[in-house]
């Protein structure tokens, strides 16, 4: 039997490409014989560099970058050949690079992504993909189009800062001195979400929380970006606020429409990069997995793609998942069969801690089903 390897990663805990080889090496333990195809996935959150890096091939670009409260840093990335290039916001903005107690966007900033743009520029690459999932920040890009050149002024004409708290103080913006490169670069971005700019299904009300807001910054927020956002909107001559997607990332998604980049779903932009469908039609049966699963894994979500691609070639799909939550029956739709890696009831602390021994006895568990 030929089994597909195809996990998003447990977030928190296990990147993608752990994931699957801790699947992998329980499939051994049970059936040292079984054939298994890796293909660790993402949706264009963290771990997205890693599962293209683990299935195509490609050169690891360092670069000297701002990180996501402003310190100098290092990131990297992927070139895929001499035109195309892989970004992952995660890698340089992202919020398990701020401690914990260090959380605020008041004080994150995307000017790293927008440095590694650059840097991308310089070697002479204009295909782009870029995945924004898993920020630290929510300051609607700013920082990153600064970097890319745009000038941002306060009421005394003097240019603002590039993190989130900068947002409220802007008054003018200009965009004549952005890159001229970008107008001859395609820009794809990964990204797994619809929410607009602002408005109770924004940015700041549905993902500041999560990044260290309060409530009171999340109103602040929502008011400021609104106002950043017209202000683009003004300069550019389209209407980008309630556009889908454009609240990723704490608007960055926003930023990137205002440059001319497109927004596609992650899962599937991965998906078509590491040849998943491909790998899918050579197997007899898929496993995929991530750390919490609801009704939203079913939409735009890695799993959910992996699991409508065996659908569509007629493959067993099977989810492993830290924890499920909502009905099964919604699950089952897509999925063959879904299961729950905690053995009984565990604190979020121990499912952290124990996550590799959990997924491995479990994934263990489904193997004997399978293979015997």
């Amino acid at each position: 039997m030929r089994i597909l390897f195809a996990p998003d990663s447990f977030k928190g805990s296990l990147s993608s490409k752990r994931v699957s080889e801790i699947m992998w090496r329980a499939f051994q333990e049970v059936d040292a014989q079984v054939e298994a195809i890796v293909k660790p996935m993402a949706d264009g959150g963290e771990g997205t560099l890693e599962a293209l890096a683990k299935a195509t091939e490609h050169e690891k670009v360092t670069f000297d970058c701002t990180g996501p409260l402003g310190e100098k840093s290092k990131s990297w990335y992927l070139a895929l050949d001499a035109t195309r290039a892989v970004i992952e916001g995660a890698n340089i903005a992202g919020l398990p690079l701020v401690p914990p107690g260090k959380r605020n966007p008041d004080h994150t900033t995307t000017y790293g992504i927008g440095e590694a743009i650059q840097h991308a520029l310089d070697r002479g690459h204009r295909d782009l993909m870029i995945a924004i999932g898993g920020s630290s920040t929510n300051d609607g890009g700013l920082g990153m189009l600064q970097a890319l050149g745009m000038k941002t002024l306060d009421n005394n004409g003097q240019q603002v800062g590039k993190f989130g708290i900068d947002v409220s103080n802007i008054e003018h913006i200009d965009l004549s001195s952005i890159d001229p490169r970008l107008a001859e670069t395609t820009i794809r971005i990964a990204s797994d979400v619809d929410n607009p700019l602002t408005g109770p299904w924004g940015a700041s009300h549905i993902y500041a929380h999560q990044k260290g807001a309060t409530k009171e910054q999340i109103v602040s927020y929502d008011q400021s970006l609104h106002t950043y956002g017209k202000l683009i909107e003004e300069a550019i001559g389209q209407s980008l606020i309630d556009y889908p997607g454009s609240g990723a990332a704490g608007g960055l998604g926003f930023a990137f429409l205002a440059i001319g980049a497109k927004l596609e779903s992650g899962a599937k932009l991965v998906a078509e990069a590491i040849q998943l469908s491909e790998a899918v039609q050579n197997v007899d049966c898929v496993i995929t997995g991530e750390g919490q699963s609801d009704e939203q894994t079913l939409y735009g979500k890695a799993p959910g793609h992996v699991a409508e691609l065996a659908q569509q070639y007629g493959k067993p799909a099977l989810l492993l998942s830290g924890g499920i939550d909502g009905e099964f029956e919604q699950l089952n739709q897509l999925f063959t069969s879904c299961f729950s890696i905690v053995p009984g009831p565990k604190s979020l602390e121990e499912c952290l801690e124990n996550a590799e021994d959990y997924l491995f006895q479990a994934t263990k568990q489904v193997a004997r089903l399978i293979l015997y």
